[in-house]
């Protein structure tokens, strides 16, 4: 049986997606002109246009703007605005997969997964001769895999119909023991410890234009797979009985999304470190705005993903400016509260 189409508008009208693409580009553009040093947002945009498009557009700029903006704020800003949408739409397809708005990539355990692979390659000095983006990235990549493997395993033998309450525990209890672990390899890290700690709070300074490429085609190869996947995840919001019902195959899809999200989430970690709770707050908001239909919550989640991590990236900078906090202790501290503020809410429901 296949999925009828609701008589209802599924998607946004074209004029929505501008608006959302308007407001990135503008918050992006206010957070590379803002920072330690200040910058007229006209002398970023003369400078951004004369980077792509060419021409003499920029010359009255000073050349330390120039400097600023194109090899340090610009590449951050396209590295956190494209991090926040990954983990937003992973959130958004595992909190509809799983049924449950407490749900994010990491309720897996394979965001845990993949730090842990990131901080053996840190602390032990581990790399793949010539590759760009060897050590780090392939051992977080590689760690999230295994961690999504032995998680399914175990809920498959605790219970063979792959619940949504059996993974969800399993995953727990792996982040539970994956962080023991990752406090005793800190603890024989030696003089790395401060790296790795910093690290696993989550920072994105010092992204390079290599590390944006490869955030972009994570995003648009796992974000196309969970998009096409936007009718089965409203199906799984009602229900596995109603899903399984209207003929969608539940084992599949679920194994398809779990794997796509965790793909992404490993290329997320090990580019940006441990940035918690992106993938429980933006979901949560939109899903206000825009409703529970994932044909409209998932590209939304995008957009919205990324303006979120480039505001708290923003505040991150400025708050104490010229320190830095770490932007995963900007996300921790509001997802937090909107845990919390989720959780009251779902129980005082019930």
């Amino acid at each position: 049986m296949k999925i009828e189409k609701s008589t209802h508008r599924e998607t946004f009208p074209w004029i929505a997606y501008v608006v959302f693409l308007a407001a990135a580009v503008f918050v992006a553009a206010v957070c590379v002109a803002l920072g330690s040093v200040q910058i007229p947002l006209k002398d970023v945009g003369k400078v951004v246009w004369q980077a792509v498009f060419g021409g003499t557009a920029a010359q009255d700029v000073p050349n330390t703007f120039s400097s600023i903006i194109l090899t340090v704020r610009l590449p951050r800003v396209i590295c956190v605005a494209l991090t926040g949408a990954s983990l937003s739409v992973c959130g958004t397809s595992m909190q509809g997969l799983l049924k449950n708005a407490l749900a994010d990539g990491s309720t897996l355990g394979v965001s845990s997964g993949a730090s842990l692979g990131a901080v053996l390659s840190i602390a032990f000095g581990i790399t793949i001769p010539s590759l760009p983006f060897s050590g780090t990235m392939i051992m977080a990549i590689l760690f999230a895999f295994g961690s999504l493997l032995l998680i399914l395993g175990l809920s498959y033998k605790l219970d063979n119909s792959l619940s949504t309450n059996t993974i969800i525990l399993v995953g727990i209890i792996f982040s539970m023991f994956v962080s023991s672990v990752m406090t005793l390899v800190i603890y024989f890290a030696g003089d790395k410890v401060r790296h790795i700690t910093f690290w696993t709070m989550g920072s994105l300074a010092g992204s390079s234009y290599q590390n944006a490429l490869v955030l972009l085609c994570a995003l648009a190869v796992c974000g196309t797979v969970l998009l096409l996947h936007a009718r089965e995840l409203n199906a799984f919001a009602i229900g596995e009985d109603n899903a399984r019902s209207i003929g969608v195959n539940i084992r599949r899809v679920r194994i398809t999304v779990l794997v796509t999200v965790s793909v992404l989430i490993g290329v997320c970690v090990s580019i940006g470190g441990t940035i918690g709770f992106v993938g429980l707050v933006t979901p949560h908001i939109l899903r206000m705005l825009t409703g529970p239909n994932h044909r409209r919550l998932l590209p939304a989640s995008l957009f919205g993903g990324a303006i979120f991590l480039m505001l708290c990236d923003l505040a991150a900078r400025v708050l104490i400016s010229p320190l830095e906090l770490p932007i995963g202790a900007v996300t921790s501290f509001i997802g937090a509260i909107v845990f919390v503020v989720i959780f009251y809410r779902s129980r005082k429901g019930s």
